[in-house]
């Protein structure tokens, strides 16, 4: 290769390093910031799963206490709806879901009606209405841990097969016992100007209770006590025999005192319906007062069946009813418009304020345990019962103070006192526990 040749080469390589060296490279891209990460869209906290109160409700739709257990029906269905909105405005996950069973206050019935319905989980239960019923279910409850509240079983403890306050654990009644009643009783007699008496009772273990009891409170007034007629339960169709016992002992009670001065006692259920019916229109019964009670006091039976009998003799009768101010009077109107003006009775009342008790003790102990448990519930009752008196839950009783004894029994009552006056039962008195007094309507 000629010298020529090597200077050209020469000359290529030295432009290309020059070229090399003055080229920039290319400028990359700038890279993008990360997009800032997405917040989660804020959600609704899940509502909380809700929680079924089951309550059964064991009454009287087609038996001697039929007024009063339509009347328990209505008020612990209005109780339900309260308490559920109650709840639901408080945030609570709590929902009561009422299962209503008739028993006709038949002790068989009741408890064949308490184990149906713990077969389907319930263990909480408003009633069952009489005692007799109580005491056949007792052994059954206590056995399997469920909570009673009767709102009209009066009997005194040992009639219903108790002899302990633990035997009587989970049953609560949310009415006085007889040995009140009689107080009230007894006194009403006196102030009525009656000196003698002679009483019939269903035979029973409510019915046999008020007869001792009411013996003892009759005699302590100086009120004679004839004879006690005792008559079976269920009752019976036909009660000719019984009335013609009651018509020979008022009859011999004639010979030593005046007809205002002698009454006759009947501790019945609506029975006592029926056996005025049966009494003939010039029988000496009709010239004497009749003292009926708890189960007689409103009877819509009584009004409708024997309207003019049972005003000839008033059919005087008291019941445990203590009234509260603005929740009873909006539980009145709510029950009025339900049933076409009527208002409600005593045990309808009690029954009310039972369903709310056992409803707040039940909460109470599942936001705490996250399950129900009888004994806890047991425990909290009472003083649930207490606040909730006292308003402190927001709502308030409708039947007055709820405080029980050792035996959970209700502690102190006031007694209304009502009669058939021209075919209608109009209130004419109450009597007061703390003085042992009655004030009369005016």
């Amino acid at each position: 290769m000629s010298r020529g040749w090597f200077k050209f080469f020469g000359i290529i390589l030295i432009a290309a390093i020059l070229f090399s060296g003055c080229a920039q490279p290319a400028e990359k891209p700038a890279e993008k910031a990360p997009a800032p990460a997405e917040k989660p869209k804020e959600t609704a906290a899940p509502a909380p799963k809700e929680v079924d109160v089951p309550l059964g409700v064991l009454v009287d739709l087609s038996g001697p206490l039929t007024t009063y257990g339509e009347d328990i029906k209505t008020t612990v269905t209005i109780a339900s709806e309260k308490i559920n909105d109650y709840f639901e405005k408080a945030g609570k996950p709590y929902r009561v879901k009422l299962y209503v069973e008739d028993t006709k206050v038949d002790p068989k019935i009741a408890l064949d009606k308490v184990m149906a319905l713990h077969s389907k989980g319930v263990k909480l239960i408003v009633g069952p209405m009489g005692s007799g019923e109580v005491k056949n279910v007792i052994e059954y409850v206590r056995s399997n841990k469920i909570i009673i509240a009767s709102p009209s079983s009066t009997a005194d403890p040992k009639y219903i097969g108790v002899t302990s306050p633990e035997e009587k654990k989970y049953v609560f009644r949310f009415v006085a016992t007889d040995s009140f009643q009689t107080k009230a009783i007894a006194k009403l007699a006196q102030e009525l100007g009656v000196k003698a008496v002679v009483i019939t009772y269903i035979g029973n273990a409510w019915g046999k209770g008020l007869n001792e009891f009411g013996k003892s409170e009759f005699e302590k007034l100086g009120i004679e006590v004839r004879s006690s007629v005792e008559y079976p339960d269920p009752p019976p169709a036909d009660f000719t025999p019984y009335i013609a016992t009651l018509e020979e002992t008022v009859n011999d009670l004639l010979k030593s005192y005046s007809k205002d001065e002698i009454a006759v006692v009947t501790f019945s259920y609506e029975e006592v319906a029926t056996m005025l019916a049966q009494v003939k229109s010039d029988s000496v019964l009709l010239s004497v007062k009749w003292i009926g009670c708890d189960g007689t006091a409103k009877s819509k039976k009584v009004v409708e069946d024997v309207p003019e009998k049972a005003s000839k003799v008033m059919l005087y009768s008291t019941v445990s009813e203590t009234r509260g101010g603005a929740a009873y009077e909006e539980l009145s109107k709510i029950y009025a418009e339900r049933t076409g003006g009527k208002t409600p009775i005593s045990y309808g009342l009690n029954a009310y304020d039972a369903a709310w008790v056992l409803a707040l003790a039940f909460a109470e102990v599942y936001d705490k345990q996250g399950k129900y448990d009888a004994d806890a519930m047991a425990e909290v009752i009472p003083s649930v019962a207490e606040r909730y008196s006292k308003g402190e839950y927001g709502v308030e009783p409708v039947s007055g103070e709820v405080r029980f004894d050792e035996y959970n029994d209700r502690v102190g009552s006031e007694y209304r006192i009502y009669a058939v006056k021209e075919g209608s039962w109009t209130e004419v008195g109450v009597w007061k526990f703390a003085t042992n007094s009655i004030e009369w309507s005016s």
